[in-house]
């Protein structure tokens, strides 16, 4: 069976869509392969593509104090995208694009085994869930796939606002640092229908021997 490395090589070398033609690297994605979280853009912006790495510009550093504020580093997930290649002039993936480079994500999603899927912007999350989404009205909160999903069923999917958003629109900075502390509610809380054991996503955060951070007014981002 194929690991994280083998995938990241394939990706880097791909020609299999016309995408390679004007990318100036693949980004396969990067993080912990025993992951317990993965947090999944539509796909690669200038930066990424730039340097081969995700969320590596102005989101990703949004990304990474929104992490922090809920006690969880880089090295504790798993970054990734829809598709590896950035679309030209950060247009959307097409159908065509999404149909060839899926099959890169499902094999990490499956080498992985995350316990939940945070989907970062209405695109992602779409994608994950198959059918039409809300993101406004759907955000924050867990949904599970059904059996019909590529994923699988009963996969948990948190849906996210993507962080570039809140760089254009404050005011989801505030959204965004809300369903982070319903995330880390969810992943540290004992599932409802069993209160007596622990939630299985509660021994990330035992990993990084931290406490989520007191929120502040502001990311530094501005």
């Amino acid at each position: 069976m194929q690991n994280l490395d083998d995938i990241a090589k394939e990706v880097r070398t791909c020609k299999k869509c016309h995408l390679h033609k004007t990318r100036t690297n693949a980004v396969p994605g990067e993080g912990n392969s025993q992951a317990e979280i993965m947090f999944i853009g539509e796909a690669p912006g200038y930066h990424e593509d730039i340097q081969g790495r995700p969320f590596v510009g102005q989101a990703g550093k949004l990304l990474d104090n929104l992490l922090k504020g809920i006690g969880l580093e880089r090295k504790n997930v798993f970054i990734g995208n829809i598709i590896k290649c950035r679309p030209p002039g950060n247009r959307d993936p097409q159908p065509e694009e999404i149909n060839t480079c899926i099959s890169y994500l499902l094999k990490q999603i499956e080498i992985i085994k995350p316990k939940v899927i945070c989907t970062l912007g209405r695109f992602s999350f779409a994608e994950m869930m198959q059918r039409k989404v809300f993101i406004s009205s759907e955000h924050g909160r867990p949904f599970k796939t059904g059996s019909e999903n590529r994923l699988g069923e009963g996969l948990n999917i948190f849906p996210l606002y993507h962080p570039a958003a809140a760089l254009h629109q404050p005011g989801l900075i505030d959204a965004l640092e809300e369903d982070f502390k319903k995330l880390h509610a969810f992943l540290t809380s004992p599932p409802p229908e069993n209160k007596v054991k622990e939630n299985p996503l509660a021994s990330v955060y035992k990993k990084t021997n931290e406490t989520p951070q007191k929120k502040e007014k502001q990311l530094g981002l501005f």
